[in-house]
């Protein structure tokens, strides 16, 4: 395979981890109705990935000890991005989760420019701009910036920061490859998902017993192969190909399918303004690709590192 269809690949697989994920609220939220409470349902499915993972880890057990603190870093703040992320759609609502996890191709892009010297073209400002409004727009700013006020606003927030910093070192490290840092991503994520359960948070913490946990086995193993597992490799090839600007903003398509789901599932407001907001954040998802198409015959480069 060439550079460009790497790129034009891992474009395709990221855009379908990011459907993938829009419907993941669905499980977890059925999770927690079935008995194991909520803070639980995310151990329960990184706890099972590791689990699934196994004969891999045992197969790459070297090339995980060789990869040192940087290949530990990445996955400390994937793993501990993601839980924070889950987190977010059960504690605020999934619309707002999104959105706010979102403004990680603002992080990314400053980050980027900081620690690898990638410059920050017209086309990506035109995106972050798009995608801010998206923002604004769904979550009802009228006459002042947004600003969280609950648990899981927060948690949407510092998971894209948290996001934005794992996609910037899993770019810059050329030692260590995809399936590392997938495998350090589920470990660190269950310790931090364990973590979650030990906070003082306002929302039944206690631990499911064994019978509610094989119980929702039949439901939680399909689940962890098809939206859990492949998603998370997916996306872990696209931080090592892509710019972590354009990473994160290609992955703004969850919040469509987030939005859309979360309307006919859960109940969740989809008018005029969550119509609008969509539609901006899908088309600062779009603008990049498409203006990578439209420039194609003239040589312009958007993907490639400065």
């Amino acid at each position: 395979m060439t550079h460009r269809s790497n790129e034009n690949a891992a474009v395709i697989a990221v855009v379908a981890s990011a459907m993938a994920w829009g419907v993941l609220w669905i499980p977890l939220r059925a999770t927690s109705e079935a008995g194991v409470s909520e803070v639980w349902a995310i151990v329960l499915f990184y706890a099972l990935s590791v689990c699934l993972l196994a004969p891999l880890y045992h197969r790459r057990r070297r090339q995980i000890v060789k990869g040192g603190w940087k290949l530990q870093l990445a996955g400390l703040l994937s793993g501990t991005s993601m839980v924070l992320y889950s987190g977010a759609l059960l504690f605020t609502s999934v619309v707002n989760a999104m959105l706010l996890y979102y403004l990680t191709p603002i992080w990314s892009t400053l980050l980027a420019r900081a620690f690898l010297g990638e410059a920050i073209t017209l086309q990506r400002w035109v995106t972050i701009a798009l995608g801010l409004g998206g923002l604004l727009v769904v979550l009802r700013i009228e006459s002042s910036l947004p600003w969280p006020d609950n648990l899981g606003d927060w948690m949407g927030v510092f998971a894209g920061l948290m996001w934005a910093l794992a996609s910037v070192q899993i770019n810059s490290d050329e030692r260590n490859q995809v399936p590392e840092f997938t495998l350090v991503y589920f470990i660190w994520g269950t310790l931090a998902a364990l973590t979650l359960t030990l906070l003082p948070l306002s929302v039944d913490q206690t631990a499911p017993s064994l019978d509610v946990v094989i119980a929702v086995l039949p439901m939680a193993i399909p689940v962890t192969i098809i939206l859990v597992v492949p998603p998370a490799v997916a996306i872990f090839w696209g931080a090592k190909i892509l710019s972590p600007g354009f990473l994160g903003i290609i992955f703004m398509t969850e919040i469509s399918v987030g939005a859309v789901t979360a309307a006919l599932w859960a109940n969740e407001p989809f008018g005029t303004r969550e119509v609008l907001g969509v539609v901006l954040i899908t088309t600062a998802g779009l603008w990049e690709p498409l203006y990578r198409v439209l420039s194609h015959r003239t040589g312009i480069g958007i993907l490639r590192k400065e």
